[in-house]
């Protein structure tokens, strides 16, 4: 993931933290520190356990209190993503890394069209690990005098793993809700996709997730929730995102470039000039065409080619001054979604089809929607 960097491994699986993690933590920091006395009573009632603030309330220990709880919680969600990672990988899945972030934490896994027998018992093992971490967190609050006698360490210690106990099980339960792309909108898939097409079972869940989204961004709105309201953008995007992804896997699954490229192709000489091509481009409507010699794919020249060039110098330079050579190119045989993954990663609009050298076709992301759009009836 962009901006992120690595520090270590856990079970082989590369452990990566995103700079909004860096960021993240001074504010929880700041906000655990500054509501000290507020949560500490809140502690005392759920617990039930008296609470010495000799020393959490001192000087600057209420902030470094919050870093250590901010780093827990975060100890918390990375064991929560582990528990998706291995459940997933004991599945056949292959996990790439798990990046800490602003949000939470992610697991990227590979990309593919999820199965629902295998997604059930991933989405809740998540969940269920923030609920044995909270518990065993609650757990160690009425050992606390077991530990120690002192009653400020003690203290220190019933405010760090009592706010940590609390902020795991509501982490278990906010999973839960069935506002997908999150745990509880992954199980609400699975059950409904043991009863429909797994595209329309996650557009239902999709829908049932921006639901959930505009709630908490209302709700944060009225209180003056930041967070509540990036947490809402977050499940938004990511249901609209992921729902649009899983319709295109599960439509194009059996289809190849092969079979939707575009052919014969309008191929361009390395030696025409480039002011030629922009007229090819305005009476074929298309934006970009491979380059061959002797038949053979050379490079492609786009749109964007011409336009890293000034106006001037169009008149005067030839495709071969500016087309992109050593295209990336895909075999009749491949997948679709193939080719949509590299449109998609690469930012291009078409893909040249070779076999043995020779362009047979070229498939354009115009081609995957309509496609798309063909497969729905």
């Amino acid at each position: 993931m962009d901006g992120s960097f690595r520090i270590g491994r856990l079970f082989g699986i590369p452990i990566l933290i995103h700079y909004s993690f860096i960021l993240v933590i001074p504010l929880f920091a700041w906000i655990i520190g500054s509501q000290i006395t507020i949560t500490t009573d809140m502690l005392n009632e759920i617990f039930q356990v008296p609470v010495d603030t000799t020393l959490i309330t001192t000087g600057y220990i209420p902030y470094l209190l919050g870093t250590i709880v901010a780093l827990g919680l975060f100890a918390g969600v990375l064991v929560h993503e582990l528990a998706h990672s291995l459940v997933a990988r004991k599945k056949g899945i292959r996990i790439n890394s798990i990046t800490l972030m602003i949000f939470g934490g992610i697991a990227t896994m590979e990309e593919g069209v999820p199965d629902p027998k295998a997604e059930l018992p991933m989405a809740l093992i998540g969940p269920i690990a923030s609920l044995v971490v909270g518990l065993v967190c609650s757990g160690i609050v009425y050992s606390v005098p077991a530990i120690t006698t002192d009653p400020a360490v003690a203290g220190v210690l019933i405010f760090i793993f009592g706010y940590l106990g609390v902020l795991n099980i509501i982490l278990f339960a906010f999973n839960l809700l069935p506002a997908f792309p999150m745990d509880g909108g992954r199980v609400l898939r699975a059950w409904l996709a043991k009863r429909m097409p797994l595209h329309r079972a996650t557009k239902i869940a999709a829908d049932i997730g921006k639901g959930f989204a505009i709630i908490f961004g209302l709700v944060g709105l009225f209180f003056f929730s930041p967070f509540l309201i990036l947490i809402a953008l977050f499940i938004y995007i990511g249901a609209s995102t992921e729902s649009t992804a899983v319709k295109y896997s599960y439509l194009l699954q059996d289809v190849t470039v092969g079979d939707m490229m575009s052919s014969p192709v309008v191929a361009v000489l390395q030696t025409m000039p480039v002011s030629q091509v922009i007229t090819m481009m305005y009476s074929s409507k298309h934006l970009g065409f491979p380059v061959v010699e002797r038949d053979t794919l050379i490079g492609m020249v786009t749109l964007a080619d011409v336009n890293r060039i000034t106006s001037i110098d169009r008149e005067a330079m030839q495709v071969r001054d500016i087309m992109t050579r050593d295209p990336i190119t895909l075999p009749p045989t491949a997948p679709v979604i193939e080719a949509l993954k590299i449109m998609s990663a690469h930012n291009f609009g078409r893909i040249p089809v070779v076999h043995e050298g020779k362009i047979l076709g070229i498939v354009t992301r115009t081609d995957i929607i309509k496609v798309t759009e063909l497969k729905q009836i």
